[in-house]
């Protein structure tokens, strides 16, 4: 039987021409399959796996070959240091995202009874993010995909979160009629015709919490239209978008006559979260 150190040099050997991350996806796998943190690979080098250790590490490391990403064989990935469940029902939880939470940590107050409506939850990690650290805050997840809202439903459980409701809806479609302080959401938004479609994790990935027509902007315009009638004076709109749709995106909020409209950079300095507010004139 192969021990740790030499399985880790020569799963990576392998996966370097699939993976721009091949050691860390190597280390992932194989502390998955033993149940250990990645500092026990470094603790014991020497130590051999049992031949059903070796059977399981192998039939992950064979699909991740195949391109299958890292947080579908694992069935996990955090965010917000929280872990998810991650299935191929849902989008894999992204950095990028937790941009999003970060602007609300800005704009959301620290006071009970505020009111905020996920679109397009897939595994919940916006929602349950936002229910975890405003405990006295009411949220609505929607999703128009009952297995992601089923993920969701186990993400919340496991997370310990309760104030928080789950809705199946096409966007606004079945969401009862009321107010909220904020909407949020990271809806598809990418153009079909991008070649980044085939290519890496997204190609395993829900094609419809991707993919949206007219350059990728179809979903943004129909949430920034219908939003006006479920947002409260002064409420915000919250949305994440490609990186090269900062322009568009500003043009449609301002067509439907939101105001103040920004946008935050991600940690790679690309635009990544539009906002507004919605100001009804009398």
């Amino acid at each position: 039987m192969p021990d740790i150190q030499s399985l880790l040099a020569e799963s990576s050997r392998q996966l370097q021409a699939s993976s721009d991350s091949a050691q860390l996806d190597v280390e992932i796998l194989l502390c998955h399959t033993l149940n250990k943190d990645r500092s026990h690979l470094r603790a014991w080098p020497e130590k051999k796996l049992t031949d059903e250790q070796l059977k399981q590490f192998k039939q992950l490391f064979d699909q991740r070959l195949q391109g299958l990403p890292i947080a579908y064989l694992t069935g996990k990935r955090e965010f917000w240091s929280r872990d998810f469940i991650t299935t191929p029902a849902v989008l894999i939880p992204r950095p990028e995202t937790e941009t999003l939470i970060e602007l609300c940590f800005d704009l959301i107050p620290k006071t009970p009874n505020m009111s905020l409506l996920d679109l397009g939850t897939g595994s919940g990690i916006i929602a349950i993010t936002l229910a975890a650290e405003f405990k006295s805050a009411q949220v609505i997840a929607v999703d128009k995909s009952s297995e992601a809202l089923a993920v969701a439903q186990q993400n919340a459980t496991l997370n310990n979160t309760k104030n928080i409701e789950f809705i199946q809806s096409d966007w606004f479609a079945q969401v009862p009629q009321q107010q909220f302080n904020f909407i949020l959401s990271n809806p598809p938004y990418i153009n079909p015709a991008d070649p980044h479609l085939q290519q890496g994790d997204v190609r395993f990935e829900p094609s419809t919490a991707l993919v949206a027509e007219n350059h990728g902007l179809q979903d943004i315009m129909s949430i920034a239209k219908q939003s006006k009638d479920f947002l409260k004076p002064n409420g915000y709109l919250i949305l994440e978008h490609g990186y090269d749709q900062q322009q568009p995106v500003h043009e449609i909020l301002t067509a439907q006559h939101y105001s103040n409209i920004h946008c935050l950079p991600d940690l790679a300095g690309q635009a990544r979260v539009s906002y507004a507010q919605w100001q009804p004139t009398s």
